[in-house]
């Protein structure tokens, strides 16, 4: 497959352009030449020089990843950042990152690989960024306790060994569910607007905890990786359906 038709694919699955003013992450092709074409993907959280060497060593084209590089632009290539970079180079290694398109995707994204996790229906959007969502919010088919509930983050996300942190400040049973990925303490307010019981988020700020005992909600940290792995794993599964070779590089950070 071309290079060209691989990123209008993706781009077009996740509505990349959707995003555009929205989000800091320059989404998209980041890393790559004008012509190429593409056999093997890689798939990793996070766009690094370990994931990187690792995608090269498997012989992938391109690297698809949730957290990339640019974050409102690159200044100067030289120092950590030309080592970060020199393995795409060094390897005609491609870099296609997603971040908050993927993060809101309501069948492929984070938030609704952890629905999934926790069981959730009657799903919908959750978490407004504008005119779009990065989110998901759900009913629990039987309601958790909260130690119920954290016991499931633990077993089924990849935590690094970590335990899950919870702001126990909500009701003794769980049905309604906030989610937004990685670090969406932001969103509490939102999530008590909407009835939820507890927001499911991957790290969180000092003054959550206030915010969330005064308010009355459970919030669980289940750590910013292990809540972002769900993306990256769904888009795999897509990529294979077109007949193209992927990798998955796990590289856990317990934060």
């Amino acid at each position: 497959m071309r290079l060209t038709e691989f990123v209008d694919r993706l781009d077009a699955q996740l509505r990349t352009d959707d995003y555009a003013d929205l989000d800091a992450s320059a989404n998209g092709l980041q890393v790559g030449p004008d012509e190429g074409t593409v056999e093997h993907v890689a798939f990793a959280v996070d766009g690094v020089r370990e994931t990187f060497k690792r995608a090269a060593d498997a012989d992938a084209d391109v690297l698809v990843v949730h957290h990339g590089l640019s974050w409102g632009g690159i200044e100067r290539v030289t120092g950590r950042t030309y080592d970060r970079l020199e393995p795409l180079f060094s390897n005609d290694l491609a870099l296609y990152v997603s971040h908050l398109p993927l993060d809101g995707h309501q069948e492929l994204g984070n938030a609704a690989g952890v629905a999934d996790v926790l069981g959730l229906e009657d799903r919908t959007p959750f978490g407004e960024l504008g005119p779009e969502y990065i989110g998901q919010r759900g009913t629990a088919t039987e309601p958790y306790t909260p130690a119920e509930l954290r016991e499931r983050l633990e077993a089924d996300l990849d935590t690094g060994g970590q335990p899950v942190q919870v702001l126990d400040f909500g009701p003794e049973e769980i049905e309604e569910v906030a989610i937004v990925t990685g670090s969406g303490t932001d969103w509490l307010d939102e999530a008590v607007a909407a009835g939820a019981d507890a927001l499911v988020t991957g790290e969180g700020k000092g003054k959550a905890y206030h915010e969330a005992k005064e308010a009355g909600i459970h919030v669980f940290l289940a750590g910013h990786y292990a809540t972002e792995t769900f993306g990256v794993r769904a888009l795999q599964g897509l990529v294979e359906e077109w007949g193209l070779e992927t990798t998955s590089l796990d590289v856990p950070t317990g934060l």
